[in-house]
């Protein structure tokens, strides 16, 4: 599981009416990106001109291996498709939304939509992705993936994964040897090693503490770990979980500002060299080899007996109003639905394929980083996002969450209150 840097080599009408206002919001706010339906020299798009030959896909990777497969996945299309062209259009994560959903409210929008997996039915609801169930149903290889990644409601297919990502521990092998510890095991392994590196002088741990889903994502393996489950609400499970990490914070093994991070950012401050873990995820491998210029290795989250991690990754979808879906539905076949395109992800960004048989390749099997995280989605993965919340309510219910450990590790709210102020939500919106 230790990698050396020396081998180096992401209803309809009054739903887009509220979003679209939104969008336009948040498209004021940003700034320095490609807009979405135009082109990086501001000229127009294929999705607004129909059928010309240009498949649009929009995403929000920024990391330089997971830009790589956008662009290898471009590539490996258009050879085959003369005349063709696949432009990627970046949007940032916070604002894929409220833009897929506001351009669908004018009738418009991207062929592909590349989106968190656990959002599909905010999208779906809104009316952004198109059904694709037609497609599927006449799919040859759709018995090659599993129900837990094909995602749909009403006998439609909105979302179909591509690959799974999840959470493991990469942990910093020089600071370990210095301080003299093995890869922890248990919480409590977990925290003594924390504790003598920062006796040492260097972090204990990084994870993202943002008061939104990918905040509610990293917060689940260690609440769960306590106990919490979202089909049994335990308030007093839910405090221990938020008081656990609160501590790391107070302890001064985990930075204050964590709340303020994405999943990007701690591993970049794991990168750097002086924090001896991170709970982050496989596509982060490339990233490791680029960046890392100390050994390395991940172990599985060590969550316990009850902790779960979530199996995600992102959601492939075609959009509503797509002038050609059926070469976008060629595009989903050809790269992340194909054997060939799902290593492709495995060697750019270490996502573990969603087919069956690509997930049997040495790719995957040989690879002693990925081996870990194979561990961790036999023994404690979990459906992302939980099938008891009901699919209009999972975008709420992961903010409220994603607010509440935000709250807590920043010490704004106390464990106690947080867990009392969330529970009360949640049960609203399980019902």
């Amino acid at each position: 599981m230790r990698n050396s840097a020396q081998n180096r080599s992401t209803r309809h009408v009054a739903v887009i009416g509220a979003a679209a206002a939104t969008a336009l919001v948040l498209a004021a706010c940003g700034g320095g990106d490609t807009e979405p339906g135009a082109t990086a020299d501001g000229g127009a798009t294929a999705d607004g001109a129909g059928g010309d030959g240009t498949v649009t896909v929009w995403h929000y990777f920024s990391a330089d291996n997971q830009v790589k497969l956008m662009d290898d996945y471009a590539a490996k299309f258009e050879e085959t498709h003369e005349g063709v062209t696949v432009e990627n259009v970046y949007v940032p994560y916070d604002q894929m939304n409220s833009k897929v959903i506001s351009a669908a409210g004018q009738e418009t929008g991207p062929d592909i939509v590349v989106f968190n997996g656990a959002e599909w039915s905010t999208l779906a609801l809104a009316g952004a992705l198109a059904p694709m169930e037609e497609q599927w149903d006449g799919f040859a290889d759709a018995d090659q993936f599993p129900d837990s990644v094909i995602h749909g409601m009403d006998d439609h297919v909105y979302a179909v994964q591509g690959y799974v990502n999840l959470l493991g521990l990469w942990y910093n092998a020089e600071i370990l040897e210095e301080i003299g510890v093995e890869p922890p095991t248990s919480i409590e392994e977990l925290e003594a090693a924390m504790a003598a590196a920062t006796e040492a002088g260097y972090q204990g741990i990084t994870l993202s503490g943002l008061p939104q889903s990918q905040g509610e994502w990293q917060a689940y393996p260690w609440l769960t770990s306590q106990g919490f489950d979202y089909s049994d609400l335990d308030e007093q499970a839910l405090t221990d979980g938020f008081a656990m990490v609160r501590g790391w914070v107070e302890d001064g093994y985990l930075s204050q500002e964590a709340t303020t991070w994405d999943q990007t950012v701690p591993f970049q401050e794991f990168t750097a060299g002086d924090v001896a873990f991170a709970a982050n995820g496989n596509w982060q491998m490339g990233t490791a080899e680029a960046d890392a210029g100390f050994e390395y290795g991940v172990v599985p989250l060590p969550v316990g007996e009850t902790g779960k991690v979530y199996l995600g990754g992102e959601g492939q979808s075609i959009g509503a109003f797509s002038d050609d879906p059926d070469l976008a539905w060629e595009y989903l076949t050809e790269t992340y639905f194909d054997t060939d395109g799902q290593l492709l992800a495995v060697e750019n960004v270490g996502s573990i394929p969603s087919r069956l048989d690509a997930s049997q390749e040495p790719a995957v099997t040989d690879n002693a980083l990925l081996e870990p995280f194979a561990t961790t989605l036999a023994e404690n993965g979990a459906n992302y996002p939980d099938p008891v919340v009901p699919p209009e309510n999972v975008a709420d219910l992961q903010t409220a969450m994603g607010q509440a450990w935000s709250a807590a590790l920043g010490g704004q709210r106390s464990p106690e209150d947080a867990a009392a102020d969330v529970i009360a939500q949640i049960q609203g919106l399980i019902g």
